[in-house]
């Protein structure tokens, strides 16, 4: 694949991304500052989130531990802090290409696709946890931009057919191992994964890295066939919010970039034992994917008996409800009981689906 004048993939220079993410703390000004500091470094692209705290996430919604451990106490009040709006992200954009380097995205919710496109990014990226989330992977791979997708706290099977959804964006689809810890524990790294997923996917895989090395795990990812790294970076490691602890300041994210070029994808070292080629879901990984998931939610009540239309559902957090997979099948079941606005759709709420009767 290619991004913008880049080639992705085996034999091609090794390709990092400065995931900015949310270190900017909502403070707009500050994103622009990282973005400076993320090209001074040596990144080839920096990366950013687009959300809106109220979309993303329902009244069900729960912190992942490693948020309450950073000092956080609401889910919904921690991403409203952290929002910026499209205006503040294209100048974000805008500054990473006056730079010289690339500007990628990640969309959480299907409606924000289409006016986040309105901004000239040179890549989409989706989160680990919407490996599954089908409406948003099917809407990021219809902007015709290259597509990059995480598959943290989930197993090849989940991959495999995430990937599937994305026969539209053949040529221009990424995928990254990914461990859904912040930070991940090296003895959690998993760098096995890369060879799982580029065995079983064919595709050019990457490691999306949340360890707190600031080169070891570069040298390693790269050993077992990473062609694409994305690395937080921060301003502070000591400052209050749910990433900085799992980041890297920017000399230390140039001391990875540096690592992760010492090889330059030339491909396995001789000094770096390889792991297993195995996908899977860790033990550290569970809290976020059970927390961090989307379910199809109510956009309003709902009776019984009503029978469901797209108006009625949307895709938020948790993801403890019908997966946002199910959302063709479930338009046009009808409901057992009343439910709630903004209330993840359970299995039980639904009517049983009738079957053809006995000698039918």
């Amino acid at each position: 694949m290619r991004i913008g004048d880049r080639e992705i993939g085996t034999g091609a220079p090794v390709y990092v991304i400065a995931e900015i993410g949310v270190n900017h703390d909502g403070d707009a000004a500050r994103a622009v500052e990282l973005t400076r500091l993320a090209a001074k470094a040596g990144a080839d692209a920096v990366k950013f989130q687009y959300f809106e705290a109220d979309r993303l996430m329902s009244k069900a919604a729960k912190l992942a531990a490693y948020q309450r451990a950073a000092g956080e106490t609401d889910p919904l009040e921690m991403l409203r802090r952290l929002e910026l709006s499209l205006d503040d992200l294209a100048a974000c954009a805008a500054e990473a290409h006056r730079l010289g380097v690339h500007a990628i995205v990640s969309v959480f919710s299907v409606e924000h696709v289409a006016p986040t496109a309105a901004i000239a990014w040179d890549a989409f990226k989706s989160a680990s946890p919407d490996i599954v989330n089908r409406p948003l992977l099917e809407a990021l791979a219809s902007t015709g931009r290259p597509l990059v997708v995480s598959t943290g706290a989930s197993t090849l099977e989940e991959v495999r057919e995430g990937v599937s959804w994305l026969a539209d964006a053949s040529g221009r689809l990424a995928v990254m191992q990914c461990v859904s810890s912040y930070p991940t524990r090296f003895e959690d790294a998993e760098f096995g994964g890369v060879l799982a997923l580029r065995e079983a996917l064919g595709l050019p895989t990457g490691y999306s890295d949340h360890t707190p090395d600031a080169g070891e795990s570069a040298l390693a990812a790269v050993a077992h066939g990473a062609c694409v790294l994305e690395k937080h970076m921060t301003y502070d490691r000591r400052a209050p919010g749910p990433d900085h602890r799992a980041s890297l300041e920017p000399e230390a994210f140039g001391a990875y970039c540096a690592a992760a070029r010492r090889r330059g994808g030339d491909g396995p070292s001789d000094t770096i034992e390889l792991q297993p080629a195995r996908k899977r879901v860790l033990v550290c990984e569970e809290d976020v994917r059970r927390v961090s998931r989307q379910s199809l939610t109510t956009t309003r009540a709902l009776r019984a008996g009503h029978v469901l239309t797209g108006a009625d559902l949307t895709v938020k957090r948790p993801g403890t409800g019908v997966p946002a997979r199910d959302l063709r099948g479930t338009i046009g079941r009808s409901l057992a009981r009343d439910v709630d606005a903004d209330t993840p759709l359970s299995p039980d709420d639904l009517a049983p689906v009738a079957g053809p009767r006995p000698g039918a």
